[in-house]
């Protein structure tokens, strides 16, 4: 029995054995995915988090601890 699949880009039935792009069915579809994803045309449903940096805490200053409760080393 010869195993069938989708290929995820043009739909086309494509044979799972001896393929060399699966789960594509061609080098073409493989490419033409890898570009959806380099230039973010695949997208996660949600609220975006552009913008959004890292917010400084009280603890982030120079004479914060370190995460195992020992001041930072100052021989430097």
């Amino acid at each position: 029995m010869l195993t069938e699949v989708r290929c995820p880009t043009c739909r086309r039935s494509t044979p799972w054995a001896g393929n060399p792009y699966r789960p594509f069915c061609s080098s073409r579809c493989k490419w033409a995915d890898l570009g959806q994803w380099a230039s973010d045309g695949y997208r996660i449903p949600g609220a975006s988090t552009e913008g959004e940096g890292h917010e400084p805490e009280a603890d982030d200053g120079p004479d914060a601890t370190s995460p195992h409760g020992h001041p930072p080393d100052r021989r430097r």
